[in-house]
């Protein structure tokens, strides 16, 4: 017989018991996470998507019933089944009329215990416009008021603009808005803008006509007719050539692509979707962003906070990852040791969620336990601040020679030139909004040491250790 998949939570203090229903359930397909106290199972629940609690009913410390009642608290409508040995009618009907889903005699009869987990399991599926949003693990109240917004937007046409650092997730929240719209049945297609150079990105969203340039020998549809009654997603749309903002703009405002070396314009039916980690408005003020270009994709706007705004999410999602990485590589692999988890909470994450992954892979493909130390954590937070360093010192050196330019320039000001001389340390990062990751890291970490020169415009800095 075949169940649905999910993730079962068994509390009992017998550990023989929990150990022979953890066997028969998980070779009947399910996810089994065990726990022999109530308190124990609050701690599992609080780290891990759980989507059944298996509970007996007479335990020390925390029966049954009061597990149910902490669940009910911080997961309303969480299916609970309540098993025991000393069951009664009035037992049963005060439990239900509590809330229990299903109170059930030890010795359990297995073809009944099944029934209910399905049923159960069928009740508190979620309906179906919420499965638009499975992709996104959270708890965090930040994501999930944010979550309630993309919902809403999601029904209309209106351009979004999602606002983040990278690693935040923004195409996944791009297309959690595209599957709970009405265009869900039609195409999701996502392009980096700051990927491609502008010739081969004119060409990947208008799409081109035979011969318009060389290698052209054939007509290729954009991107544009690719998503036509879906939605585009343009990814790093801060990055996109400012010729290619003029033309953007021009489809946005008719709806309506030309292809390159073509004289046709094709109607499209496309939502569009952008997103960046770039401060546009400061961008625009620079002259790098078109302001009309702004408010046709900034109709919504939805900012995805930071890893480090939402620690809370860190062990749901941490535990999430594992078991996605250990059952690709190692499905022997089971949690993290306390410690572990510990120094997942306390990381600063400068790389977000994409950071968590890498580290989470790191470990499980080194690790020969079932549970993760926080050595090999620690290994692998360091392995990555180890790989960002000679990358820092290349931006800060890249960003110092564009100060060296600026204070050089006939068109700089004096006080534009004081402005760059006097700024040092963190002033001197602070310059470079666009760098904004650096910023996450100490100084002491960069052994960052910027000493500007006050006296000759044409040697503005004397040194970066």
């Amino acid at each position: 017989m075949s169940h649905k998949p999910a993730h079962l939570l068994l509390v009992d203090d017998d550990p023989g018991l929990l150990k022979l229903l953890g066997l028969r359930l998980t070779s009947e397909g399910y996810s089994v996470v065990t726990a022999e106290s109530g308190v124990e199972g609050l701690r599992v629940l609080n780290r891990e998507k759980v989507d059944l609690v298996i509970s007996d009913l007479r335990m020390d410390e925390m029966d049954g019933m009061q597990l149910f009642a902490e669940i009910q608290k911080v997961q309303p409508g969480m299916p609970v089944i309540i098993l025991t040995a000393h069951g009664s009618i009035p037992d049963a009907v005060a439990a239900t009329q509590q809330g229990v889903f299903s109170f059930l005699t030890k010795p359990v009869d297995k073809d009944a215990l099944y029934q209910a987990i399905d049923d159960a399991l069928e009740q508190s599926a979620p309906a179906t416009d919420e499965r638009w949003r499975e992709a996104i693990v959270t708890r965090s109240p930040l994501m999930l008021r944010l979550l309630e917004q993309a919902r809403l937007v999601a029904q209309s046409d209106v351009s979004v603009l999602i606002n983040g650092q990278s690693g935040t997730g923004k195409e996944i929240f791009a297309q959690a808005i595209h599957n709970a719209s009405p265009r869900n049945s039609k195409p999701f297609i996502a392009i980096n803008c700051g990927a491609l150079p502008e010739q081969l990105l004119e060409s990947e969203l208008f799409g081109h006509a035979r011969g318009a340039f060389t290698g052209a020998v054939s007509n290729r549809e954009g991107l544009f007719q690719a998503a036509e009654g879906g939605t585009l997603f343009l990814d790093e749309i801060g990055d996109m050539p400012a010729p290619l903002q003029v033309k953007l703009l021009r489809v946005l405002q008719e709806r309506k692509v030309r292809p390159l070396g073509s004289n046709r314009d094709i109607d499209i039916d496309v939502r569009i979707i952008s997103a960046t980690h770039r401060d546009l408005p400061k961008a625009m003020t620079r002259g790098e962003f078109r302001e009309d270009l702004y408010y046709r994709l900034n109709v919504v706007s939805l900012k995805i906070p930071a890893l480090a705004e939402r620690t809370e999410d860190i062990p749901l999602l941490a535990n999430h990852l594992l078991r996605q990485a250990a059952e690709r590589h190692k499905p022997f692999v089971r949690a993290f040791s306390t410690d572990a988890m510990k120094r997942l909470m306390t990381a600063s994450w400068p790389g977000n969620v994409r950071q968590l992954v890498n580290v989470i892979e790191q470990c499980v493909a080194l690790t020969s336990s079932p549970v993760i130390s926080d050595a090999l954590v620690e290994q692998a937070l360091e392995a990555k601040t180890r790989r960002c360093q000679p990358l820092l010192r290349r931006v800060i050196s890249l960003n110092s020679t564009i100060c060296v330019s600026c204070c050089k320039s006939p068109k700089a000001t004096s006080p534009t030139r004081r402005e760059w001389r006097g700024a040092t340390g963190q002033n001197f990062i602070n310059c470079f909004p666009d760098t904004n990751w650096m910023q996450t890291i100490s100084r002491n970490e960069l052994a960052l040491c910027v000493t500007f020169s006050r006296s000759k415009d044409r040697r503005p800095f004397q040194g970066i250790a």
